[in-house]
């Protein structure tokens, strides 16, 4: 346990951190698994419509570093060749 008045409060700032970050990660995650729903589906034209959703989310994200900028970065490609698979 903290031990000074600002380990305290530095542990409490990291707390909220953690959870503000975790919901961040979550909500990218959740964004994903709507692409690759419309992925599997076969839809061209929802998967595109909800990858452009899930790729402003992830930048933003990625942005405040929740998420790396390079997982960010992968990401956003490999749902981008998905998809243009799918149109081929």
């Amino acid at each position: 346990m903290a031990n000074t008045r600002q380990a305290r409060k530095r542990a409490v700032q990291s707390e909220r951190r953690r959870q503000k970050n975790a919901s961040q990660r979550s909500m990218v995650r959740t964004h994903i698994k709507r692409v690759l729903k419309a992925i599997n589906t076969g839809d061209h034209s929802a998967a595109m419509a909800e990858f452009r959703v899930a790729q402003r989310v992830i930048d933003r994200i990625a942005d405040k570093h929740a998420y790396d900028k390079n997982r960010a970065a992968r990401t956003k490609s490999r749902l981008n060749a998905r998809i243009k698979a799918l149109a081929a």
